[in-house]
């Protein structure tokens, strides 16, 4: 039997708050710069809220490939940190920081020079390409930076520092939330500049979260502070094993991020209130499914460095604690979003009463997943990438989005012709699926892994 006992468990909570605290903080503030803009750029209406949510959803492949990338190069950090080996992590980070920058370079081009092409695959109303092509034009601008603070902030928890990243998103938050005010509305002498007053603004907050992220790694955690050598010294051995192992989480997160493009996409064909019915329930869903990545971030981060410290069946009892939280938080999450999320949307959004059904019927729905979401997240994130067992994680999840979720998704649009939220419900059938799939692979033990 599991005992989830604070007192029986004192050293694993004490670890699991010191780590999965700051990271939940971040995320809920990173959230929260998301809802600011979305909110402010509500009161200029639904197109504008279809606008950002489509230009934002580049930015969103960007990073969940970045987040594949940083998982992939954490899980060596972790390892390295707990094995006390701290001479290789400086080559791992240089690996990420390169990856990160090819990347970045990428959807920067694809963002400034070709906003309209890419925006008009996803959407055929005129006045929303239009309007998100200018809003994704100016917040390209920040993707290389983002990149890079990205890497620093994923190697911060990997070895002990998890507070740094989270000062940096509260006073990113405090910038950007300000300046929209200024730009977005016309205060303080500057004229409105709708739209393009909230990119300016987000691209300011993340200049400054990149300098503060820098600042802090190189003044306070030197086992971080890569310098150019770094880059040209790395062992190719090195780059091999950490390839072999971050590879499959990069296509993963890859291929999971094009499916959450496709259902953008049929979203999008459904109806402009549909693209923003779904925007509004993701960013408020965010706002608590942060507690389910501070749960999957502490979990690889411990789980890493406890089997990179060799303690094998110390690391597989974590993970059966890891399992138990998820779904109990899970659930009163889920008991939350109902309870909270309508007086969000109907206080921070002004919708007409029939986007406004729309969306709380999709965020009940979304709420009825939670514990299956935050059971899942442990799995992919905590268990299976924190020893290595990144081929089966990548098999599991294109699997589920690509075979049951995307075939479902486009079933309800086109064929069944069901609104919004009966097709969000199906596309979420797959994480029933993908905990049902997972489960032997979980007590067979085979992830628990010391790579190092």
């Amino acid at each position: 039997m599991i005992s989830l006992g604070f007192k029986q468990n004192k050293d694993f909570y004490k670890t699991l708050f010191t780590i999965s605290i700051p990271i939940v903080i971040q995320n809920f503030i990173s959230s929260s710069l998301n809802l600011v803009d979305n909110v402010m750029i509500g009161q200029l209406g639904e197109t504008f809220i279809a606008a950002t949510g489509l230009a934002n959803q580049i930015f969103f492949v960007m990073t969940l490939i970045l987040f594949g990338a940083n998982s992939g190069i954490s899980i060596y950090i972790a390892q390295f940190w707990g094995k006390k080996e701290t001479d290789r992590i400086k080559s791992v980070l240089a690996i990420g920081l390169t990856f990160a920058l090819l990347i970045s370079g990428v959807f920067f081009i694809l963002g400034f020079l070709l906003p309209v092409e890419v925006l008009s695959l996803m959407s055929k109303d005129a006045e929303v390409v239009k309007h998100g092509a200018a809003y994704m034009k100016i917040v390209s601008l920040s993707y290389i930076i983002t990149a890079i603070t990205f890497a620093f902030g994923f190697s911060t928890r990997s070895v002990g520092h998890p507070k740094l990243p989270m000062a940096a998103s509260i006073i990113s938050l405090l910038i950007n939330t300000g300046l929209n005010y200024v730009l977005i509305f016309g205060h303080l002498g500057f004229a409105p500049m709708g739209i393009e007053g909230a990119a300016i603004a987000t691209v300011i907050a993340r200049v400054v979260e990149f300098i503060i992220i820098l600042y802090g790694v190189y003044k306070t955690i030197p086992v971080l502070s890569v310098s150019p050598k770094c880059f040209v010294t790395i062992p190719k051995d090195l780059i091999l094993k950490v390839a072999k192992t971050a590879f499959p989480v990069i296509v993963n997160e890859g291929f999971w991020s094009l499916g959450m493009t496709a259902y953008a996409l049929v979203y999008a064909r459904i109806g402009t209130d549909a693209v923003a019915a779904v925007m509004i329930t993701n960013t408020v869903n965010s706002l608590f499914m942060v507690i389910g990545f501070g749960l999957g971030n502490a979990s690889s981060v411990m789980l890493g460095n406890t089997l990179g410290a060799g303690e094998i069946e110390r690391a597989i009892d974590y993970n059966k604690k890891f399992l138990s939280l998820s779904i109990l938080v899970g659930i009163v999450i889920g008991v939350l979003i109902n309870l909270i999320g309508p007086f969000l949307v109907r206080n921070l959004y002004q919708l007409t009463p029939e986007s406004y059904e729309i969306t709380i019927i999709t965020l009940r729905i979304l709420a009825l997943f939670m514990a299956f979401k935050f059971y899942n997240t442990i799995i992919i994130i905590g268990t299976l990438r924190s020893g290595g067992d990144t081929v089966f994680s990548m098999l599991l999840e294109i699997t589920c989005v690509w075979l049951i979720g995307v075939p479902l998704a486009l079933l309800g649009a086109f064929v069944l012709k069901w609104p919004v939220y009966a097709v969000v419900a199906l596309v979420n059938a797959e994480e029933i699926v993908k905990v049902i799939a997972g489960l032997p692979r979980l007590l067979s033990n085979k992830w628990a892994k010391r790579l190092v």
